[in-house]
């Protein structure tokens, strides 16, 4: 990583953190439905990531109310095997940012800043706060693990 790289990644480690504490007071919700209101993902198809590999923009023709938001789905396939298993395919932290998390903070989740590890769907706040998160992926579960019952209420 050269000095221009390293560079980036502290300035959007400062801007995320500077921008923390009022997204923690904004994302109060177990679910994360802030980028279109009541909807969980942004509106994606969470079974999508697992499915295809890629973030997949659901329909809101094929919708499904799951612990208070409504959640799209690309397919009526999609749909069902979330229905079925909804632990299974929906974000971990209530599709909150998984880096603000293990800091202890509340905190957009980008669906297009996804990753599944160990069988479970993680988003970030974006794609630089992303590669910070990807440094210590089990250390920072672990973190947002222990600081996800206070979160969540």
């Amino acid at each position: 990583m050269d000095r221009r790289q390293v560079l980036g990644l502290a300035l959007a480690g400062a801007s995320f953190f500077a921008i923390c504490p009022a997204m923690a007071q904004s994302s109060t919700a177990k679910i994360f439905t802030g980028l279109v209101p009541g909807t969980a993902v942004g509106g994606y198809d969470c079974v999508a990531y697992f499915t295809e590999g890629q973030a997949v923009p659901g329909s809101a023709d094929i919708t499904l109310e799951h612990a208070g938001a409504v959640w799209r789905f690309a397919s009526e396939d999609n749909r069902a095997a979330f229905a079925a298993n909804p632990e299974k395919y929906a974000p971990q932290y209530g599709g909150h940012c998984a880096f603000a998390a293990a800091k202890g903070y509340l905190a957009k989740g980008d669906p297009e800043a996804w990753h599944i590890e160990n069988g479970k769907l993680y988003l970030n706040f974006n794609k630089q706060v992303q590669k910070m998160w990807f440094e210590d992926i089990p250390g920072y579960i672990k973190q947002a693990d222990a600081n996800w019952p206070k979160l969540s209420q």
